[in-house]
């Protein structure tokens, strides 16, 4: 996301190394390439003045300390207000959910066809179960064919109840009857799920207004596709002019997208962006935070979210039960590597680790093919499991006749095979090495790492 203004503004502090203070020429010079950059990111004009102008204040003949450039001092604050114009200064509150009612709390989810609105619904309420919370969903979706059966069993996925209703109900009926459902079995909150359309109307507007005005939800989240670029802004404009929202959800973020509405959303609604989806897997909605943000945009990467990725993909009985087995001398075999290959994926896989990580590190591996790398990840895993019990518990029984049935199992080449033995003999040599209460120490380190629960 946003990778043409990280590579601008890296471009921007390399150009401007040996200047002693930003002054009103090379601040200029910057804050063009900045300008340049936010705009072929779509984001909306409004939002760029806005940014250019503080960004100017703030850094004009600003001292730069001895440690830093002039292009890292405004980098500098360009993060900050960055950070500002996603809403940083709104305060955390600002960006968590309200359940300051009477139960049910009920979301409402507002967006045009196509932004993600059913699947973000099934993304929310597995969120809120992992938040010990009862979450009953229902569909008021009665337009588009399907619509009511994907939320069934996204719902289904995500382990929330399901409230059933039929294309014939009308949208006001439906949820009035979900609220009802929902208070007599004492749900936690209640997601309504509302109909879409390729583009505004204003039958759709007064349509979501009566449902709006039917239940008055706690919480009026937009969602809104982050490939929409600037019509993302006439869409949020027009849905925060008809609906007194509370929030915005972004989605799509993983995908082929400039980002800009990331910028916009807020500064033209004025809502804090609370939740942004960044896989189409059910796990892949993340709460949204400013500053981490305008971290990630800014190539500084954003290591709390890939420590917090470790927290959630980290299976910790397993990696202490292979600590304890190398502690009493058991050897490392190819149970133990497949477990250490689940692990990997289990955290989003190889490109999802690269993102999170400061520019400086990908670019040291931008030769690397990430999406050949994690196909080599699952050949080696249809490899293991092409081996006998044995033969995963002691490798060094595989030899020639053995490779052969073992690469056309897993339909590889022998070579394949043998790079495959090569990296365990590797990484078996590595745990050889955390023996003697290595690894645990290996493991309280990570813990010290990793961010409270919230």
């Amino acid at each position: 996301m946003l990778d043409n203004l990280t590579q601008r503004l890296a471009k921007v502090v390399k150009t401007m190394r040996g200047e002693a203070r930003l002054t009103e020429t090379n601040t200029a010079e910057m804050l063009r390439e900045v300008r340049m950059a936010l705009l072929e990111a779509d984001v909306a004009l409004p939002a760029v003045r806005e940014l250019i102008a503080r960004v100017k204040e703030k850094a004009m003949g600003e001292e730069v300390i001895s440690s830093l450039t002039p292009g890292q001092a405004l980098v500098g604050v360009v993060q900050k207000e960055l950070a500002s114009l996603m809403g940083a200064d709104l305060g955390e509150a600002a960006y968590q959910l309200s359940f300051a009612c009477q139960p049910p709390a009920i979301i409402l989810m507002a967006g045009l066809q196509g932004a993600g609105k059913t699947t973000t619904v099934g993304k929310l309420a597995r969120y809120l179960r992992e938040q010990k919370k009862k979450v009953l969903t229902v569909s008021a979706d009665v337009y588009r064919p399907a619509a009511i059966g994907q939320l069934q069993t996204v719902t289904a996925q995500a382990g929330a109840d399901f409230f059933p209703t039929l294309p014939t109900d009308k949208p006001v009926d439906i949820a009035l009857a979900a609220l009802d459902f929902a208070k007599k079995h004492y749900h936690d909150v209640l997601i309504i799920d509302t109909a879409g359309r390729l583009g505004i109307d204003e039958a759709m507007m007064q349509e979501i207004s009566a449902v709006h005005a039917a239940v008055t939800p706690i919480e009026t989240l937009f969602v809104v596709d982050a490939m929409l670029g600037q019509d993302a802004v006439n869409t949020a404009k027009a849905f925060n002019d008809a609906l007194p929202l509370t929030g915005v959800v972004l989605t799509k973020l993983d995908g082929d997208s400039r980002g800009g509405a990331a910028l916009s959303v807020r500064h033209i609604t004025g809502k804090p962006i609370k939740f942004a989806g960044v896989s189409e897997k059910l796990d892949g909605l993340e709460p949204f935070d400013p500053t981490r943000m305008a971290n990630r945009i800014l190539g500084m990467g954003d290591i709390l979210a890939l420590v917090e990725s470790a927290q959630k993909g980290m299976d910790v009985a397993a990696a202490q039960d292979l600590a304890q087995k190398l502690k009493v001398g058991g050897k490392f075999d190819m149970n133990d590597f497949k477990q250490q290959l689940m692990q990997m994926k289990n955290m989003g896989g190889l490109s999802n680790l690269m993102d999170k990580l400061p520019a400086q590190l990908q670019q040291a591996a931008s030769g690397a093919n990430m999406g050949q790398a994690e196909k080599q990840v699952r050949r080696m895993e249809g490899m293991i499991n092409s081996m006998t019990p044995l033969e995963r518990a002691k490798p060094e029984l595989i030899k020639a006749s053995r490779k052969r049935r073992i690469a056309t199992g897993a339909g590889v080449q022998i070579q394949e095979v043998n790079r495959m033995l090569a990296q365990f003999e590797q990484m078996q040599t590595m745990m050889k090495k955390l023996k003697g209460g290595g690894m645990m120490k290996m493991l309280r380190g990570m813990k010290g790492m990793m961010p409270g629960k919230r």
